[in-house]
């Protein structure tokens, strides 16, 4: 099952290296007005704990508060794409983009002015990284590609200002690790994976305010490097701050995918049945939800039930064309596991 998840997970991955561009609430405070820093921390916590309406107007307010800095445009943008990943939602392409294309006019134009400012120069490896991300969602790599090494350039830069910005760490260390994860078959392209784990225990060590966005991408690098009692170690340690976070509980639920199926499938019923009381979802989580439970009880030899969640989903009406697109190959996986089934019980 594992083999049929890595787009998932490779979309979950992608996220988290580009949501690490807003790790704002460490180093940075230091060098940040405390209304601002207030605001961020405040609107962060919300999108953490999916209050993105909240979150939204907190970085309304900043925009509001200091109209020559992006960060509020930037927030904005990560607010939209946090709420539509996590929503299953269509991404506000026109809007994102619009929010990010003012966002790193301005923090060129900043950057100009002060070249060794190690927020006007971490504001725009910001701008930068936001708009590598949704041209990847694009699939336009090329671009961005492109656009991902000049904001890692970028906060590079910022580590040979001050060697303290510890969110810093955090983003160079998740492209070490997922570059070299990636590409480290070509000659040219040395593995970096251990410095990039290094760098991201350093922050997740060194964060004074908040270090839950490294901790969300060491998750998924120890559940790359087979590390699940590490990753369910910290994915718990996170849980007990913010116990409703459905981010970090994918995460554990994919940890214990291969050490204890029935834990997997708890887990897993957590994320669906929390989806399930939101109204007005177009049903994306909920069958891959449904999906990975499935598998998990077929697995786990429940063929019963793993046959009755298949039915849900290929019994669900009225699904909107962009979940119909999104899902088409996950439909038919789902088709083929009932059909397994069946054969199975004959």
């Amino acid at each position: 099952m594992q083999e049929t998840e890595h787009l998932a997970h490779y979309k979950l991955v992608l996220l988290i290296f580009f949501i690490l561009f807003f790790a704002e609430r460490n180093s940075a405070q230091d060098f940040l007005p405390p209304k601002t820093d207030s605001l961020i921390t405040l609107g962060l916590d919300a999108i953490i704990n999916q209050n993105y309406d909240e979150a939204k107007q907190y970085f309304l307010g900043l925009e509001k508060y200091d109209k020559i800095d992006p960060l509020g445009k930037i927030y904005l943008a990560v607010t939209s794409i946090s709420r539509s990943f996590d929503l299953g939602e269509e991404y506000n392409w026109d809007y994102i983009s619009k929010l990010l294309g003012e966002a790193i006019d301005i923090a060129e134009k900043n950057y100009e002015k002060d070249p060794m400012s190690v927020m006007k120069v971490y504001t725009l490896a910001l701008a930068e990284g936001y708009n590598a991300y949704i041209k990847g969602l694009n699939n336009n790599w090329f671009s961005a590609i492109s656009n991902g090494y000049e904001a890692i350039g970028n906060f590079e830069k910022c580590l040979m200002i001050d060697s303290t910005f510890y969110d810093a760490y955090t983003a160079i260390g998740t492209f070490k690790y997922w570059k070299s994860k990636k590409v480290s078959f070509l000659p040219m392209v040395s593995d970096e994976r251990n410095l990039g784990i290094k760098y991201l225990e350093l922050a997740t060590t060194k964060s004074r305010h908040s270090n839950y966005l490294a901790v969300n991408s060491l998750l998924w690098v120890y559940i790359d490097t087979k590390e699940y009692s590490k990753t369910i170690e910290l994915a718990n340690k996170i849980l007990s701050k913010y116990p409703r976070s459905r981010l970090f509980k994918w995460g554990l639920a994919r940890a214990y995918e291969s050490i204890d199926f029935k834990k997997s499938i708890e887990v897993y019923n957590e994320i669906l049945n929390d989806y399930n009381s939101i109204k007005g979802l177009n049903g994306y989580h909920q069958i891959v939800l449904m999906h990975l439970i499935a598998q998990l009880e077929y697995r786990d030899g429940n063929k019963p039930k793993a046959l009755e969640l298949c039915n849900i989903i290929l019994n669900k009406k009225n699904l909107s064309e962009y979940v119909k697109d999104e899902l088409d190959n996950r439909l038919e996986r789902v088709k083929q596991l009932r059909e397994s089934i069946i054969e199975s019980t004959k």
